[in-house]
């Protein structure tokens, strides 16, 4: 059976979100078809206000609807620290910890060079340019491979401009039992750990 025209190019767009295959978007069209046109034009109103009023903040490169966000515009944040992560869902991520009170800086993304990602597909040069008066960088990204290569290759780069730099540790999540977990991670806690 075919679906209609208008039915195959939602399921097609559907299908292009990351994350989203085939099937999933199947699923999201037909139950986008069973909702109330109130609620479609909802979501389409939003999506639509989103990509009109959200830009990347021109400090930091997170999203924002201001030329400055909230985090790099706050003057309580400690001015001589940047955390460096890939996507502005990490930052949003480490906030909720509440155990972090600096900057960031959102790469947007992670060298791959499989995938045509090197350093100038990646907001690299603009965060060397605010290194004055920083004290530390933190790398945060991913522990994947492209994460790790991104976190070697930046601190190979601030190294060099003698730019105090530290990753984030490795380790069991809180409330994990040992014998779940496994060997690299539980190599990684070993290799981090601290003094108490």
């Amino acid at each position: 059976m075919r679906y209609p025209p208008a039915l195959t190019q939602l399921i097609r767009e559907l299908g292009r979100l990351p994350g989203i295959g085939p099937k999933s978007a199947q699923r999201l069209a037909f139950y986008l078809f069973n909702q109330p046109e109130e609620d479609v034009k909802s979501l389409a109103e939003a999506l639509l206000n989103a990509k009109g009023n959200l830009r990347q903040c021109e400090r930091c490169f997170n999203i924002t609807d201001q030329e400055v966000c909230s985090v790099c515009r706050d003057p309580g944040r400690e001015q001589g620290l940047i955390c460096v992560v890939e996507a502005p869902a990490d930052l949003l991520a480490i906030e909720r910890s509440g155990e972090y009170s600096g900057l960031y800086h959102v790469l947007h993304g992670a060298l791959s060079p499989m995938n045509g990602v090197g350093p100038d597909q990646l907001t690299i040069q603009p965060l060397l340019a605010r290194l004055g008066g920083v004290r530390e960088v933190i790398l945060a990204t991913a522990t994947t491979v492209e994460g790790e290569a991104t976190a070697m290759y930046l601190a190979r780069l601030l190294g060099e401009l003698k730019v105090p730099t530290s990753r984030i540790a490795y380790g069991l999540p809180v409330g994990g039992d040992l014998e779940y977990a496994d060997e690299v991670t539980l190599g990684r806690a070993i290799s981090n750990r601290r003094p108490l």
